[in-house]
């Protein structure tokens, strides 16, 4: 067996970051940014109100309450065509323009317009620069907005939108197609024969792909066909920037797909100390990274987890791979055989008293899936003594309620 570390490094040297692309702004939540982005515009562009309320000269508020007369209105959207000279005031709108002459608002709560609608009180004194968004305060034209590297969230989208930028490049996220084979699955919701099984892993991985970010493409199922096969991944190959198998990836197993890409590429097997997820094949076709993935669901969750997902995260250009790591409080014994491998166990997790504590989410088999599809995290157990109740503990979040 090889160590987690030694297969991790093995397979992100194997995934090379991708191409560049021009993207819309409108879709590019989630990329990552191959060119740095300066802002061409100053935001905001001009002095404005940050309050509905009565544009002012601060001095004019001295001596507060003070009676100013009122000489007009500015809606956000508007030009100022009024300006505010001494004892005056213009109502004005949230986002408008500060009007000449004018250097503070005072907030509509904090007046009183007469009944004819001449003449405001001004209740409270103010000084200069009150409630007022300055031109630039938040960026100035030459400004670099965002380096190489940012990932694009609503935030980064927000402002690139706000400075005028339609369009951004990026690295490309990869397209990653998923393949299921074997005799033994089923996949038209027809009745199982005897030795016959349903394929989850390819909706299963489907998910995961689209889940991570990227574009999934559906490989379909194929049959134990030798031709079929090299076909199918053959076509996998032209399609898309890399691929996902499960199954067949066990010492001393005989299978076609094995025998299929030990002929198309160039693969390496492994069986690797963790549990679950031990066997793993990784190489390349061409140019394009294959993962293997062990056959089991659980074992096929945790491999893309572990392996898959931060090798396609490199090759979008995330320079941060993996999930956090958390600590935990363990709200229950997790027993473990000293086996010198590092256990994955599939735990739910709460807040106590403002920590993260885990528990088991189930059945811990690699063939339990329901177990896996109501866990928050992943709790990691290095080789070595068992994590008894109270004890801490480290985990992986995969899913954690309210997050």
């Amino acid at each position: 067996m090889i160590s987690l570390d030694d297969a991790r490094s093995h397979v992100l040297a194997g995934c090379r970051i991708g191409a560049t692309m021009s993207l819309p702004v409108a879709e590019a939540v989630g990329a990552v940014l191959a060119e740095g982005v300066v802002s061409s515009e100053t935001v905001p562009p001009f002095d404005n109100t940050a309050m509905d309320g009565f544009a002012v000269r601060a001095v004019d508020t001295t001596g507060a309450p003070r009676p100013l007369r009122i000489v007009g209105e500015l809606a956000a959207g508007a030009a100022p065509s009024t300006g505010v000279g001494v004892d005056e005031a213009i109502r004005i709108m949230t986002g408008a323009p500060m009007p000449a002459g004018a250097d503070a608002v005072v907030m509509v709560e904090r007046t009183r317009t007469s009944d004819d609608g001449t003449t405001v009180l001004v209740e409270v004194e103010v000084e200069p620069g009150n409630h007022v968004r300055r031109a630039g305060d938040d960026l100035r034209a030459g400004t670099v907005v965002f380096e190489p590297g940012e990932v694009l969230t609503a935030g980064h989208l927000g402002v690139l939108c706000s400075v005028g930028v339609s369009t951004v490049e990026v690295v490309a996220r990869p397209r990653v197609g998923v393949l299921s084979t074997g005799d033994e699955l089923v996949d038209d919701g027809s009745a199982l024969a005897p030795g016959q099984i349903r394929d989850s892993n390819r909706r299963t991985l489907l998910t995961l792909v689209a889940d991570a970010g990227f574009e999934s493409v559906d490989l379909g199922l194929v049959r134990d066909d030798e031709t079929d096969i090299e076909a199918a991944l053959e076509a996998g190959v032209l399609e898309c920037d890399a691929l996902v198998t499960s199954g067949g990836v066990s010492m001393g197993d005989y299978d076609l797909v094995k025998v299929v890409l030990d002929r198309l590429g160039d693969m390496r097997w492994m069986q690797i100390a963790i549990k679950p997820a031990k066997p793993l094949a990784f190489g390349t076709v061409g140019d394009v990274p294959v993962f293997g993935l062990p056959g089991n669901p659980v074992s096929s969750m945790v491999s893309f987890e572990l392996f898959a997902r931060p090798g396609l995260r490199k090759m979008a250009g995330h320079s941060v791979l993996d999930r956090p790591r958390l600590d935990a409080t363990a709200l229950e014994p997790f027993d473990r055989r000293d086996d010198a491998k590092t256990h994955f166990v599939r735990v739910r997790a709460v807040v106590v008293d403002g920590r993260i504590a885990v528990r088991s989410a189930g059945g811990q088999g690699s063939h339990q899936l329901t177990a896996m599809a109501h866990a928050d995290a992943l709790a990691v157990l290095e080789p070595g003594a068992s994590v008894g109740e109270g004890d801490n503990v480290s985990i992986i979040p995969i899913r954690l309620p309210g997050w």
